[in-house]
C-alpha cells in the first residue's frame, strides 16, 4: 500500500528526532566510586547494592604485585 499523502518535512524529522540516542547516565559505585551504569552490578569491585555479587578476577601481574608488598608489610610488622 502506498500512502495517501506525504509527510512534511518537519514530521519526518520529529519522528526521527525521538528515536537519536541519549546520553548514558552514569551513577558511582558507593564502594570504590568507579563511574558505572545505574542497575547494574560494578565490573572494578563486583559489588551492587553494597553486597558482593561478583568475584572478580585480577591480573597474573597485578597479583604478583600485591604478593610483594603482602611480604614487605609482613616484613616489617615482623622487625617492630
Amino acid at each position: 500500500m502506498k500512502p495517501k499523502k506525504r509527510h512534511t518535512k518537519s514530521r519526518s524529522r520529529k519522528r526521527k528526532s525521538a528515536i537519536s540516542l541519549k546520553p548514558v547516565q552514569l551513577s558511582a559505585c558507593p564502594k570504590c566510586k568507579k563511574p558505572l551504569r545505574p542497575h547494574t552490578a560494578c565490573s572494578f569491585c563486583g559489588t551492587y547494592k553494597e553486597k558482593k555479587v561478583l568475584k572478580i578476577r585480577v591480573k597474573k601481574a597485578e597479583r604478583k604485585k600485591k604478593m610483594k608488598e603482602e611480604k614487605k608489610e609482613k616484613k616489617q610488622e615482623k622487625k617492630k
